[in-house]
């Protein structure tokens, strides 16, 4: 079968959409560090929708850390399909990617940082690509960035951003925009801290031209983007015609909401449902709190009795019930929702996004960096509890989960995927010395109303029933 491209888009089966402007006359106004599904899932795919009005909003990709979405991607030019998995499965062509570079490509991701048609620059790197301490700056012992302090060729996100900034003062080119889709709290105010800190370790002129030239407003991005398989890859062909190497798949919900403050142009992205705001910390912290957190939840107490995928653990009555007891009586307690927001409804719609049958989230995906995601998805609920005296013991059965979770690795010899995996696999079956890990945990230990709960739920979980 023929493959996804330029020259085959026309062969496109009828029923799939496909890119309705010219592909040859955009230009690529984005640069996107970490162009992985969940930006093609919500990114790219509002920024498709805007090129048929404007063509000055295409993307150069940039896959700092493997060359997967280059080489899958670039022989298809930039073209995939995005699978929408609702009640109704629809499918649709993204052509806003133009190209994806690597690290290897390292004079043409400068270029492209300093192009004078690049006026944002995204990214979605996950927590650990922006390389922050627990308190959320920048360390400056982190091996990535005490390498790229040291000169040559950047390793790091925080590093090629810098980069790219020096290279735009050094030709006197326009400020721009860094726009982070990350789920960190306050992503983009952690961004520009940790860029404004990096750069005055290199030259406090950078840091002004900066400050004075680079906005970093924040933004919240919620779908749920379950990862690529050949099951997919086959729906795909058999529904579009051709072979494509790396489609992808969402839930039809999405939700994009950008802090207006903007650099420069600011692109039309509410043609394509993306809402500007003044206060993006209200929405951002009921995803974090109200989806994240219970997805977490779900991932660790759920793999826990053997089921795999998010839709099945929701099956299960018991912990589908856990869950929704822990989102309306711990954690929306929590909140102070921006106006419109109703956090009850906004509750209900995501259990039901939670159980919805057409997507298999894999719970293995979601446990995927528990040191890095715990914090903002748990913690930050948890020591608002304990500030204002409500209990902590249904907050404490996700960490303690994922104490769990890592001393049966730990048991077993098996890996997991964390950056401080060494470390916690090292810890063993010692849970205290997990929780004193003060960058993953902060002062939160130090509560003993947090640390009896911990040990309550920990000890119940030596029966994967027992929360």
């Amino acid at each position: 079968m023929m493959r996804l491209s330029d020259a085959t888009l026309g062969k496109v089966a009828a029923g799939v959409a496909t890119p309705s402007y010219d592909r040859a006359k955009v230009k690529a106004g984005v640069v996107h560090l970490g162009p992985g599904a969940f930006h093609r899932a919500h990114q790219a795919t509002a920024f498709d929708t805007l090129l048929a009005h404007d063509p000055r909003w295409g993307i150069t990709g940039i896959s700092l850390n493997s060359t997967s979405a280059a080489d899958a991607l670039n022989p298809q030019d930039g073209l995939y399909t995005l699978a929408l998995l609702d009640e109704d499965v629809s499918y649709r062509v993204i052509g806003s990617i133009g190209r994806i570079l690597t690290a290897a490509d390292s004079a043409a991701v400068l270029a492209a940082l300093a192009s004078t048609d690049t006026r944002i620059v995204s990214l979605t790197v996950t927590e650990k690509g922006y390389c922050l301490t627990g308190d959320g700056t920048l360390d400056m012992a982190h091996p990535g960035i005490v390498r790229d302090l040291a000169g040559g060729t950047p390793t790091t996100a925080i590093g090629w951003i810098v980069a790219g900034l020096a290279e735009r003062k050094r030709q006197g080119l326009p400020g721009i925009t860094m726009l982070s889709c990350d789920n960190l709290a306050s992503n983009a105010r952690k961004l520009g801290a940790a860029v404004r800190a990096f750069a005055e370790a290199r030259d406090i002129d950078l840091r002004r031209w900066i400050e004075d030239h680079v906005r970093f407003p924040n933004a919240m991005v919620d779908s749920i983007t379950p990862a690529t398989d050949d099951a997919l890859r086959a729906r795909v062909r058999a529904a579009v015609g051709l072979d494509d190497a790396w489609p992808i798949q969402r839930e039809g919900f999405t939700q994009w909401v950008i802090e207006d403050d903007f650099a420069g142009d600011r692109p039309e992205l509410d043609r394509a449902g993306v809402t500007f705001t003044t206060d993006v910390h209200g929405y951002e912290a009921a995803k974090l709190r109200l989806l994240n957190g219970p997805h977490s939840t779900l991932a660790y107490l759920g793999l826990r009795l053997g089921h795999v995928s998010v839709a099945a653990a929701m099956a299960d009555p018991k912990l589908a019930g856990f869950v929704e007891q822990l989102m309306r009586e711990d954690i929306a307690p929590s909140l102070t929702p921006p106006a419109g927001l109703d956090l009850a409804a906004y509750s209900a719609a995501i259990l039901k996004r939670f159980a919805n049958p057409a997507i298999e989230h894999k719970l293995s995906q979601i446990a995927w960096d528990g040191s890095q995601k715990l914090p903002y998805r748990i913690l930050d609920t948890t020591r608002d509890a304990l500030a204002a005296g409500r209990p902590v013991d249904r907050l404490a059965v996700p960490i303690a989960a994922w104490l769990r979770f890592v001393e049966r690795a730990a048991a077993l010899g098996e890996r997991i995927t964390d950056p401080l995996a060494d470390r916690l696999l090292a810890a063993g079956g010692d849970w205290r010395a997990i929780l004193a890990m003060r960058d993953i945990f902060g002062d939160v230990p130090s509560d003993p109303r947090f640390l009896s709960a911990v040990e309550r739920a920990h000890t119940a979980l030596a029966d994967p029933n027992g929360y």
